[in-house]
Order: C-alpha cells, then structure tokens, then sequence
C-alpha cells in the first residue's frame, strides 16, 4: 500500500534527499575573511547533512560576488540550475563532503565576469588580467568581421563563468579557503543577425571545437586565478559546460574536467564526465534510450486512458555513464476538484510502480494552473512511492 500523507512542503525537501538527517548542535567557528587585515568573523558549521551527496553551507550564507549574472547569460532555467548543481557535483571528486563546506564563489565580482566574457578587442584597455576571454571580431586589419563571417570564424564561446568555494576547518577552530571550482558555461550555438532587428541565425559550434577552445580558456583562467596570493596554494577545479540550445525542455551538461593541484600554475590531465539529459518520450529512441522510452510510453498510455483532459506528459532523464540515474516526469493537468486530484495521484503511483524502473529515483510533479497540487517520489530500489497532496 502507497504511503499517501499530507505534510507539510519541508519535511518533503527532507525526504528527497535520501535519508534521514542527524541532528546535532551547530559547531561556532572563526574565518578570516581578509588575511591582509586579519579580519575575523564568526561563522556556523551545521551539524544537519542531508546525505553524503550534500555539502553543508555555513551559516551566514554569503551570496556570489557575481550575483545575478547566470540568469542573463545562459539560455534557460534548466542550463541555469545544472551549471551550477553539475559543478558540485563534480567537486566532489576533488572535495570530499564530509571535511569540506560549501560557500558561492567570493572571489570574481561581477566587473570581473563581465570583462572575461567580453571579446578580447572590446576592452585592451583593461589589464591582461581582465581582457576578454571570447574571440575578437575584427580581421588583422581591425577591420569589422560580417555578421556570417563571425558566426562561422569567431563566435561567442564562452557565455558564463561560475565560481564556487570550499573551505575546510583547522585545528584552531576557523575556517580557511580549501579549494575553489570554476565552471565554464560553452555555447554549442551561436546566435545572430545579419541586420539589427533582423531574423535570427544559427549557427552550431562543433563540439572538437568547442572542447578545444573551452581549454584553451581554462588555461587562461587558471593563469589568471593563480596571479593572486590568496589563490596559489589551493587546488582550482574547471569544468566544461556545454550549454543547451535556447528551446531546449532539458539542461546540457559538463563534458570535461581538469584539476590544477595547489602551488601549481597550470592544469592536469582532462577527464571526460558521460552525463547526459534526455526527454522522454522520444519518436525514434537510441537502442541505449529505447527500453527506457517504452515503458514511458506505457506509462503516458495509462495516463491517457484515465484521464482525457490533463495536456501532455514530459520525462526527462538523466544518465550517468550511460545508465539512467533520475527521471522526473510533469504532469499538467486542467482539472481542480480536491478528491480528483487525489484520485489521480493515487492512480499514476501504482503506474509507476507497474511500467517505470525499480533502479531509478523517479520524481512526478502533478500541476495546474494553481501551481504544484503532488509530488510523488520513489527513491531507486524502493517498494513504494512517498506521496504529498499540497494544501493550500
């Protein structure tokens, strides 16, 4: 039997990570927050880690020097929240999340950002340091590339820069900078006009091209971060994020990463990262997708035969080295009569216990135009959903 309760949205957050959190008392700690000027200030380690996949944020929580800037330079909500969720992610093969506490990046304001994304022609007035990391758009002469010239030879590849820090605590009871993370957003498309308030082109940027000149930049990121004093003894993870196209339904995902260990100037090896988002249900599956997009198909026809009046049923998945890890299904639906939405809810639990994969965590959020009305959740392996009705 379905366990089917009404409870409050928070405790849910809880139950989505996967375990039951311990709950100790909070550790008070000091950090320096200008080593030149020996400022101290107190800050609190919580004790409460919902998983091993979780970093725990002290507290008070400082927000990015370069706040803001993700949602004007990446094309969609789901390239905005993976940019930065896949490079924690990936952080975690460098900064383990029982010793290391997350804090958003403090050390590239946003004037910085915004000068590395500029083209390098666009601001030589500024110091090598801040000099933009895109191509320029000017010939040797420096004469104005053509609108198609420049899309084909020098498009805008780099759209975004993402920091994040990892402190560690000492044996003096402080808190230090442990490591830091940049996450470099790529474009895979390049937009244009060939005339001001003209149709829009596209054109896509290959993906050898892309990989090479995403490390390219890196290593003049990497250059450039360990110029500073308080950054050349920590060790610098850079990801390459390849970001979707401006319609996509699904995020794009980081395809390579490099560690650069503290004291050292450059970067090592690249590892490649197989992630992957996909949307079911799909017309003409790839034999690694197809068992997958049928019982998604035989889950929507279920749907179907309840139901005539909801609108459309979206899946996205995400793969791991080829193996599906997540699916999170939306279920739009025009119907508002409380009993109905409970009826339905209870019915799509048992269909996802009947058609969809018992290894996966599956995640269905049932809407309307009122906003959220369930959430159903089956963690991978369990014999049953955990289902929430919200109460308005």
């Amino acid at each position: 039997m379905n366990r089917f309760r009404w409870i409050p949205a928070v405790v849910v957050v809880a139950m989505l990570a996967g375990c039951v959190p311990s709950f100790k008392e909070d550790t008070e700690v000091l950090k320096d927050t200008d080593e030149t000027e020996s400022v101290i200030e107190t800050t609190i380690i919580p004790s409460m880690q919902l998983n091993d996949n979780y970093y725990r944020t002290l507290v008070p929580y400082k927000e990015s020097a370069s706040r803001g800037l993700v949602v004007s330079n990446l094309y969609t909500k789901y390239d905005i929240k993976e940019v930065e969720e896949g490079l924690m992610r990936l952080s975690q093969n460098v900064y383990d999340t029982d010793n290391y506490y997350f804090q958003e990046g403090q050390y590239l304001d946003t004037d910085t950002v915004k000068n590395w994304l500029a083209r390098s022609n666009q601001n030589q007035d500024q110091s090598e340091e801040l000099r933009g990391l895109n191509p320029p758009d000017v010939d040797a002469n420096g004469t104005a590339l053509d609108p198609v010239t420049r899309a084909q030879e020098a498009p805008i590849y780099l759209a975004h820069v993402i920091e994040q820090n990892y402190l560690v605590k000492t044996d003096d009871n402080k808190v230090k900078l442990g490591g830091i993370s940049i996450g470099l957003a790529l474009n895979s498309i390049y937009y244009y006009q060939k005339e001001q308030y003209g149709d829009t082109f596209e054109e896509p940027i290959p993906d050898t091209e892309l990989e090479q000149k995403g490390k390219e930049i890196a290593e003049q990121v990497i250059s450039r971060l360990r110029q500073r004093p308080e950054l050349q003894d920590v060790p610098i993870v850079i990801g390459l994020f390849k970001q979707a196209a401006n319609n996509s339904i699904v995020p794009g995902s980081y395809f390579s990463f490099s560690v650069s260990d503290k004291g050292q100037n450059a970067l090592g090896d690249w590892q490649g990262i197989n992630e992957k988002y996909v949307t079911f249900p799909m017309s003409s599956p790839e034999a690694l997708y197809r068992d997958v997009n049928d019982s998604f198909l035989k889950f929507k026809q279920d749907i179907d035969e309840y139901f005539s009046n909801y609108t459309s049923v979206i899946g996205r998945g995400f793969y791991q080295n080829n193996t599906l890890r997540k699916l999170s299904i939306e279920v739009p639906i025009q119907f508002y009569g409380t009993t109905e939405i409970i009826g339905f809810t209870q019915y799509i639990s048992g269909v996802i216990m009947q058609h969809l994969p018992v290894d996966v965590d599956i995640e269905v959020s049932i809407t309307s135009i009122n906003g959220a009305e369930a959430l159903i959740i089956k963690e991978r392996n369990e014999q049953e959903p955990f289902v929430h009705i919200y109460d308005y």
